[in-house]
């Protein structure tokens, strides 16, 4: 399969149509990472002002005579910068770092010992302790100093959080150790990072293409939530072309095992080769895309995920990975955040 397949996609829309649904999806972006920053600086100017009220308490008690007054908001020579005092390169970075009261399978998440769904069965199956105690409740607050054994191991808040984009060859299972011996897409990037990191959401065995891997708990939370409809497309080859009618029923819908399912485009992918289908979806039901062509009759012969939350494997070779730039990161925490809501 190419290396970009989604570029041949022919759009039910019209181009400009399409062009002008991705400008306002862009500006939507661009809108609520300038409200973020907006908040930041409104923040930083009440600060500045309280900061200068508090000095002229100070000069006036000095005047008097008087020990000069504590400001609530002064800080030590040195002290530790406010979020908003930040460079945008450690608010991309770290401003999902937690701090104080949370829950375990949030803590462990940040540990980078897994995802907070995994977690949940960790804690549930009874291998965690808090304190000396196996605790069983996966939303258990716990502070951040609490001692966490899992495996053995006391865990710790990672603090240094890391962003990979691998292009998945076939044959590799997107788990972080498998008692069977196969090969994990673990092993591909195991020259990246030193820290544990985990891939969010899942490509089968024989599924290749884009997967993101990290060991940032909240982002793994929010690209795995059903409410913010993530954007997925694949490129899908079958055994013999679609037909038109089966085209059309994918397009209106169908009622798989586990309910309805409803994609968001569809498309010959290869004009002369109608076995080549071009699939969009937000969904992350298990095994969705091969489910839909085996109900309608179809052997699915290979499956490329061509683009994941808007990153492709452009200019990442087959196995190979890299890292996410500042820009890639950002947009993916505010991406689809007026969804949430």
């Amino acid at each position: 399969m190419s290396q970009s397949p989604f570029q041949k996609f022919v759009p039910k829309k019209k181009n400009s149509v399409v062009k002008e649904e991705f400008r306002q999806e862009k500006k939507k972006y661009r809108k609520e990472r300038n409200a973020f920053f907006e908040e930041k600086k409104k923040e930083e100017y009440l600060a500045r002002q309280a900061k200068k009220g508090g000095m002229a308490t100070k000069a006036a008690d000095n005047a008097k005579g008087k020990a000069p007054a504590v400001a609530a908001v002064d800080k030590p020579r040195g002290a530790a910068k406010t979020p908003h005092q930040k460079s945008a390169k450690a608010i991309a970075a770290n401003d999902n770092v937690p701090t104080g009261i949370m829950p375990l399978n949030k803590f462990m998440a940040h540990c980078g010992v897994c995802s907070r769904r995994e977690a949940v069965e960790l804690i549930t199956a009874g291998k965690v302790k808090v304190n000396g105690v196996v605790v069983t409740e996966p939303g258990f607050k716990i502070e951040e100093k609490a001692e966490v054994i899992y495996n053995g191991k006391k865990l710790f808040v990672t603090k240094n959080l890391v962003y990979i984009l691998l292009n998945k060859p076939k044959d590799y299972i997107t788990t972080t150790d498998d008692p069977q011996g196969r090969k994990t897409v673990l092993q591909l990037i195991k020259q990246a990072t030193t820290e544990r990191v985990y891939p969010i959401g899942r490509l089968d065995r024989n599924t290749s293409g884009v997967l993101l891997l990290t060991n940032d708990g909240d982002l793994t939370q929010k690209l795995s939530h059903p409410s913010y409809e993530i954007k997925k497309i694949y490129e899908v080859k079958l055994d013999k072309p679609l037909t038109k009618a089966h085209f059309d029923k994918i397009v209106d819908g169908l009622t798989l095992e586990d309910g309805e399912i409803l994609i968001d485009s569809l498309a010959y992918a290869d004009s002369k080769d109608k076995s080549i289908i071009g699939i969009e979806l937000h969904s992350g039901r298990n095994r969705i895309v091969r489910r839909i062509f085996e109900h309608l009759g179809y052997d699915v012969k290979g499956l490329d995920s061509v683009m994941y939350a808007n990153l492709t494997k452009k200019n990442v070779e087959r196995s190979k990975w890299r890292y996410l730039s500042e820009k890639e990161i950002r947009l993916l925490k505010y991406m689809n955040t007026s969804k949430k809501k």
